[in-house]
């Protein structure tokens, strides 16, 4: 004769998916930003973002890595049941900082600010391939930009103006006027690139 065996029946209690509208909300608005805001770095519409916060839409894990990305937090924050308390010191891992691909044009931006200051000081590590550009059109007016190149060449283009940085120079001037940053070098180039709007 075989015993029977009784599994317990836990594992069965809570199988509902996590509910991520109060963490991402919670996360949104501790940094400062509009459904707006957060819509335009994440690339997820506005309307989503507003059902995710009202748990009436549950975001898929490709979504819910946008959002964290975007908010430079680890996924699991937001998966998370409970509000974590606030760090006194938060270190972004190299994979969790948000990166602004532009591989059409020979660039990659990361952006090493946080989000909440966005629109007021950003600051990025630009990476330029031979050849590659980082063309921009003009920014609010009184915006300025501030450029340190940290490896191989750089060419900035303000206006009709033309100039070359040399390594370990800073070049600022004016964002308000349409303005491209150009690697004419063999090698890969790197730049610390401070945006400060007025």
């Amino acid at each position: 004769m075989q015993a029977s065996v009784t599994y317990p029946m836990k594992a069965l209690v809570n199988n509902a998916p996590p509910e991520v509208g109060a963490a991402l909300q919670r996360l949104r608005l501790a940094r400062g930003l509009t459904l707006e805001d957060l819509s335009r770095i994440a690339g997820v519409s506005k309307s989503m973002l507003s059902q995710i916060e009202r748990e009436k839409a549950n975001p898929t894990i490709a979504i819910t890595w946008r959002l964290a990305n975007a908010l430079g937090v680890p996924i699991g924050e937001l998966l998370s049941e409970e509000a974590r308390e606030v760090e006194t010191i938060r270190v972004l891992d190299a994979h969790e900082t948000p990166t602004l691909p532009g591989h059409h044009a020979g660039y990659v931006l990361r952006i090493l600010g946080p989000m909440e200051l966005a629109g007021r000081h950003e600051w990025y590590e630009l990476t330029l391939a031979p050849g590659g550009e980082l063309v921009s059109q003009p920014h609010d007016p009184g915006t300025t930009e501030h450029l340190t190149l940290l490896q191989g060449s750089m060419e900035l283009e303000v206006g009709i103006q033309k100039k070359k940085v040399k390594l370990g120079g800073t070049a600022r001037y004016p964002a308000d006027q349409p303005h491209a940053i150009r690697n004419p070098g063999k090698t890969e180039a790197k730049a610390l690139l401070v945006v400060i709007h007025r």
